[in-house]
């Protein structure tokens, strides 16, 4: 019986470590050859020096498991670099057919106290790092569905949070880059289906590195022995909802979101209105608005926002 991912390639950015690497082992464990990118650097904020390490032993790793995979070290937030990248997918297994958007980087401070460069920064590697590769990746589809006038196999597998959905205070930077890059999947979802590619995106909730500090007072469970029981917040919850995302059985999937985490999956509706008010003149008037809208959100405490972690059920407690 022939794996899902059998004869396919992908490309997994971040992958040296966490989320990124859980993937790049699903993705293999699912049959694909994987080239697993990550600069290396060894501070969350993207601080140190960069090194080929973590990238180099999962990608040895999946070989030594009887896969196929190469490592590449560059910054998926440099243009050229992003472009190597997938060339070297190209390279090495022939084309591309899947592409895994993770890496990322963290600069937490409130709006008012945060630096042009840690807002930034940020925005570079995580919602510029998206589109470089998804560039890239999409001009190679295209390419190839041209030549072959008629449809291509593509998978984009993007990276947001649960922090775009109901905000994060000491994240503003994080929140729009992630935010950024949901629009950035639903446009090249509408702009590539016609070549055959899908692009989803996903919220992941997980214990890595990037949420050392966030998940600090989770508890892995109790040790009762057993060697199967998994930490709900362990990566390996996330991997396999993007090995099926990757796969044939999801070509229907396209321009969704999604939250995982700890053995659950919630698909996330695009926003829907509340409610509608319609001026009875010409236009509103001040004192029309008033009326009509302060009494709407008059029960609702002062300076509550949209929180739609809380509707999902999904706030952590």
């Amino acid at each position: 019986m022939s794996l899902p991912l059998e004869g396919r390639s992908a490309v997994v950015t971040g992958a040296g470590r966490g989320l990124g690497r859980a993937e790049a082992l699903e993705l293999a464990r699912l049959g694909a050859a994987v080239v697993v990118n990550d600069f290396g650097q060894p501070g969350r904020d993207g601080s140190g020096a960069a090194s080929a390490t973590p990238a180099e032993e999962v990608a040895a790793g999946i070989r030594a498991a009887g896969g196929r995979a190469v490592a590449h070290t560059g910054d998926v937030a440099d243009h050229q670099q992003a472009r190597e990248l997938v060339e070297l997918a190209v390279a090495e297994f022939g084309q591309l057919d899947i592409l895994v958007n993770n890496a990322g980087i963290l600069r937490d401070r409130m709006v008012f106290s945060m630096s042009e460069d840690e807002w930034d920064s940020v925005i570079r590697v995580h919602l510029k790092g998206h589109f470089n590769t998804t560039h890239f990746a999409a001009a190679h589809w295209r390419a190839r569905s041209k030549a072959a006038d008629a449809p291509v196999y593509g998978r984009i597998v993007n990276t947001s949070s649960e922090a775009f959905l109901a905000g994060s205070a000491g994240q503003p930077n994080y929140a729009a880059a992630k935010g950024g890059i949901v629009g950035l999947t639903t446009s090249t979802a509408l702009a590539l289906a016609k070549y055959g590619v899908t692009a989803n995106v996903i919220c992941p909730r997980a214990r890595t590195r990037m949420t050392a500090d966030v998940f600090a007072g989770f508890q892995e469970p109790a040790d009762d022995g057993s060697e199967d029981r998994l930490d709900p917040l362990a990566p390996e919850h996330v991997a396999p909802l993007v090995g099926y995302l990757a796969s044939p059985a999801a070509a229907h999937v396209n321009g969704q979101l999604l939250v995982v985490h700890g053995g659950m999956v919630a698909v996330v509706e695009r926003p829907r209105v509340a409610a509608k008010f319609d001026t009875k003149q010409d236009a509103f008037t001040y004192d029309e608005l008033d009326a009509l809208l302060t009494p709407h959100y008059a029960d609702r405490p002062a300076g509550e926002t949209f929180a739609a972690a809380e509707v999902l059920g999904l706030k952590h407690e």
